[in-house]
C-alpha cells in the first residue's frame, strides 16, 4: 500500500471522528476538556492530516531518486521537490484532472506514472511535446528537423560503475542542463507500443517519432543508461504528477562534503 493511499484514509478516518466529536462524543471529554486517548489519536490529529494532505495532494510533493537515469542534473540518493499544481490540479487515488493549469514545456523535468505500472513513479525530462516531430539517431537529437546541438564540456566518471562517459551542455526550450553521452555505447530502442498506429518507426539505425496528442517524449539526462521514452513509448498526459524543482537533501553528498547542489533550483 502506497503512502498516497495510507494518508487518504488517515485524512477519511480522522475526519470521521472529528466530525463525530463535534456532534456527539463531547461527552467523552473530561470536566476539563481534556478528549481520552483514542480521540487525541483521532479527531485530534485531523488539523495536522488534514494540512498534510492537502500540500502533499495539491502543491508540493517530496520524492526520492532511486536511479542513476538523470545524473548528472540528479543522482541517486537526492531528494527532490515537485511541484504537484504545474500540470493540473487532480483528485488524489483516481487522478482525475480538477482544474486545468498547465502542461509541461520542453526541458522539463517531470514526474510521472509510469504507463506499464502505474504505481511506479518516473522522472525524465521532456523532450517531445504533442504534435512534434522527433528523431534520434547517432547520438543526436532533432525536433521538427531541428538539430539539437550539445557542446562537449568533459568526461564524466561513474563511481559505481567506473565507466566514462562524455559529458556535454544541451538547451531545450529555455532551460539549459548537462547530459552524459557515449559515442562508444550502441543506441537501442525499440518496443512494440512505439510502433501502435505508426506514430514511431527506425530509420538509419536510429528512431523517428511523431508524437501522438495528449503524450510526451522523454528521456534521461543519462542518455545511454535509461529507461524511457525510447523503449517504452509515451508519456499519456493523464500520467502526470508534477514538475521537479529542487534538490534539498542527499545524505551521500553532505556525507563527502559537498553541499554546492542542496537548494539547486532547476
Amino acid at each position: 500500500m502506497d503512502f498516497e493511499l495510507i494518508l487518504f484514509f488517515l485524512f477519511v478516518i480522522s475526519g470521521f471522528f472529528w466530525i463525530a466529536e463535534f456532534f456527539y462524543l463531547k461527552k467523552y471529554k473530561t470536566a476539563e476538556g481534556a478528549r481520552p486517548l483514542w480521540l487525541d489519536y483521532t479527531a485530534g490529529l485531523f488539523p495536522v492530516i488534514l494540512v498534510v494532505f492537502i500540500i502533499r495532494s495539491f502543491v508540493i510533493e517530496p520524492f526520492n531518486i532511486p536511479s542513476g537515469s538523470m545524473i548528472p542534473t540528479l543522482r541517486i540518493g537526492d531528494l527532490i521537490l515537485v511541484n504537484k499544481y504545474e500540470y493540473g490540479i487532480r483528485f488524489p487515488i483516481l487522478h482525475k484532472e480538477l482544474i486545468k493549469t498547465g502542461r509541461p514545456k520542453r526541458g522539463d523535468i517531470a514526474v510521472f506514472r509510469y504507463p506499464e505500472d502505474d504505481s511506479l513513479d518516473y522522472i525524465k525530462r521532456v523532450v517531445g511535446l504533442p504534435g512534434d516531430k522527433l528523431t534520434y539517431k547517432g547520438k543526436q537529437l532533432s525536433i521538427n528537423g531541428k538539430i539539437i546541438e550539445k557542446k562537449r564540456i568533459s568526461n564524466y566518471l561513474d563511481s559505481s560503475t567506473s565507466k566514462v562517459s562524455q559529458r556535454f551542455s544541451q538547451k531545450l526550450g529555455i532551460k539549459n542542463f548537462e547530459i552524459l553521452n557515449s559515442e562508444e555505447n550502441v543506441g537501442m530502442f525499440l518496443v512494440e507500443s512505439l510502433f501502435i498506429n505508426n506514430y514511431c518507426k527506425i530509420e538509419d539505425a536510429g528512431l523517428s517519432c511523431i508524437i501522438p496528442e495528449k503524450s510526451y517524449f522523454v528521456m534521461g539526462d543519462n542518455r545511454d543508461n535509461s529507461s524511457d521514452s525510447r523503449f517504452w513509448g509515451f508519456v499519456p498526459e493523464e500520467n502526470l504528477v508534477g514538475r521537479a524543482f529542487l534538490v534539498w537533501f542527499n545524505l551521500g553528498d553532505i556525507l563527502d562534503g559537498r553541499i554546492d547542489r542542496l537548494g539547486y533550483m532547476e
